[in-house]
């Protein structure tokens, strides 16, 4: 039901004495309150996030969403070539599956 029918509605509830016309405006008006309060934080996120996918580069530290810790050694189209320490092991991931990132230039050298 578009909202030029649901007021053509409530007009005619209330000509015929149908009483208060919250109950019905209620689900309209809080349309805007969940978009606001829950999926435009989310798209903001997820918008962040692939723009740190797209900025990683060789050399950067990532954390995967399974907890594993490496440094990039290669990028791929969607599949990302890691090291991970002690025994320098290297990982094929998924590009998706990198939770943060670390840049080559914000770490500190140890």
């Amino acid at each position: 039901m578009n909202v030029a029918t649901s007021f053509a509605v409530l007009v005619l509830m209330q000509a015929a004495g149908g009483g208060s016309s919250l109950p019905m405006l209620l689900p309209l008006l809080l349309i805007p309150v969940l978009y606001l309060v829950m999926i435009r934080p989310q798209q903001k996120r997820q918008k962040q996030w692939q723009g740190m996918l797209a900025a990683i580069k060789a050399g950067d530290r990532v954390t995967t969403a399974g907890g594993i810790r490496g440094i990039i050694l290669s990028i791929k189209d969607d599949v990302i070539i890691i090291r991970v320490a002690p025994d320098n092991l290297k990982l094929e991931i998924a590009k998706n599956s990198i939770a943060s990132v670390t840049t080559q230039d914000g770490a500190s050298g140890s």
